[in-house]
């Protein structure tokens, strides 16, 4: 049996076995991010697991034809799998659920005729069917997403657990020692070229040899590929894996549709990227004037940045390509830390993923940018909500002077407080800024290596912000 790999979402799903208004539960995420095997391994807190995989067990979509008797339905399954199926006592997990829209319509009943029971469902390319759908039970099924693993995951994966540790109690006014911060350094390097899929992760974990990491990331690249076909009718194969190769080629830059094809055009492009981003496999970065909340009140979806959704996958497609990853490979071995955060846009891209996957996973997150043209071109990496104010998040190893779109972003929009990541070490400083009045910028700096921590400073200034309990009386 495979080893599992444990993940932040396990936690999750024990949250939602002990809930006593408990729904059913949809999981979903890209193909091979690890969903089958997190609920197999959940399984395991239960009497029972009864798993029904609608790919290969194809007849039991017969029992969701007609009209929706639960028990009865759970009763022919139990039967079918010679697994018991009790409430209280057995996980009943529906896979690649999107073989059977019946079964997804069926959901929100299972709330309503067999709340006690425990029901999982998943499955690969979920959101194509999802769309179709007029309903598919809009508050009585709960969601959660789930991504490749985050750096903190591959820490895990590694027995690092005191250096995470370490890593979460620093801050700006407690570095790291240096010895500790040059080993996250390199494991960062590490995990920019294994990338977040559980199977690479697994492989590293086991040979520490890239080329088995890589092996396994074509096959998921291959596999992406073989199922384009499956995403809709009427979209070419070619043109989705012509998009998806051509975003490689591009990462944390504009994306600029011209340079991926000139054989397509610009709507046929962006189609191409909206189905790629429902298959999960790219995640849009959307241009937003940063005014204030919510960030996409003025968002410009015809500007956007492209992230793919690991690095490992990333390098993969540039391989397969002819060795075009080479450069970065020797980047992130042998490179400067100043050089592999100022070039190739590799890093500024694996930063977003992590601001993603460490948001809460019960809803689809979105993230954003700034951009300014003009006489002179500025840009703001991402921005989030901070206090319940627009924060700016640069991804830099320069220095206070080479930091002129910060300024200017935070000049015009009258801030004091933003976040610089780099691989430096945790740390501060404050920006007398001449150009408007002396007014003081405070920022944070945030190993790259230490994203998650941003999760628990946002939780911690956003309770700040809640009004207090009422005195008891």
């Amino acid at each position: 049996m495979q080893e599992y790999i444990q993940r932040n979402i396990d936690v999750e799903l024990l949250e939602w076995k002990d809930n006593p208004m408990r729904k059913p539960l949809l999981l979903r995420g890209a193909r091979q991010v690890g969903k089958s095997s997190a609920v197999r391994h959940f399984g395991k807190e239960f009497q029972f697991f009864a798993e029904v995989n609608f790919e290969r067990h194809k007849t039991v979509k017969t029992f969701f034809q007609g009209d929706i008797d639960i028990r009865l339905i759970v009763q022919k399954i139990a039967i079918y799998i010679n697994v018991p199926i009790e409430e209280g006592k057995t996980l009943l997990f529906l896979d690649e659920i999107q073989e059977c829209p019946e079964a997804i319509m069926a959901l929100r009943f299972f709330k309503e005729d067999y709340p006690g029971l425990h029901v999982i469902a998943a499955g690969s390319l979920l959101e194509f069917t999802l769309q179709e759908l007029p309903t598919f039970g809009v508050g009585r099924i709960h969601t959660l997403f789930m991504y490749p693993m985050t750096f903190d995951e591959f820490l895990n994966a590694n027995n690092e657990n005191g250096l995470i540790s370490m890593k979460r109690q620093a801050d700006s006014q407690h570095p790291l020692d240096a010895a500790f911060h040059e080993k996250l350094i390199e494991y960062f390097r590490i995990y920019l070229l294994v990338g977040g899929m559980p199977e690479a992760v697994l492989a590293w974990i086991k040979t520490h040899n890239f080329n088995q990491c890589s092996h396994i990331q074509e096959d998921i690249i291959l596999t992406y590929e073989d199922n384009f076909s499956k995403y809709k009718k009427r979209v070419s194969p070619d043109l989705l894996r012509t998009t998806l190769h051509g975003i490689c080629h591009q990462p944390g830059e504009k994306i600029t549709f011209k340079q991926i094809s000139a054989d397509y055009r610009s709507s046929q492009i962006r189609e191409a990227v909206r189905l790629l981003t429902l298959a999960g496999l790219v995640i849009p970065v959307i241009a937003t004037s940063g005014n204030g909340i919510p960030l996409d009140a003025e968002a410009n979806e015809k500007n956007m940045k492209i992230l793919l959704l690991d690095s490992g996958l990333l390098l993969s497609v540039l391989q397969l390509e002819g060795n075009l990853a080479q450069h970065l490979v020797d980047l992130i071995m042998t490179g400067s830390p100043k050089d592999l955060v100022n070039k190739g846009g590799l890093v500024e891209m694996v930063a977003g993923l992590e601001l993603l996957r460490n948001k809460p996973c019960v809803q689809r997150q979105k993230m954003f940018y700034w951009e300014k043209s003009g006489n002179s071109i500025a840009e703001i990496d991402y921005l989030d909500t901070f206090h319940l104010k627009v924060t700016p998040i640069e991804i830099k190893s320069g220095t206070q002077g080479g930091m002129k779109s910060l300024w200017q972003f935070m000049r015009e929009k009258r801030l004091t407080e933003a976040i610089r990541c780099s691989f430096e070490n945790f740390g501060e400083f404050t920006y007398t800024d001449p150009q408007a009045d002396n007014a003081k910028r405070h920022i944070t700096i945030i190993p790259l290596y230490a994203l998650d921590n941003l999760r628990e400073m946002k939780l911690q200034m956003d309770s700040s912000l809640r009004p207090p309990h009422a005195p008891l009386v």
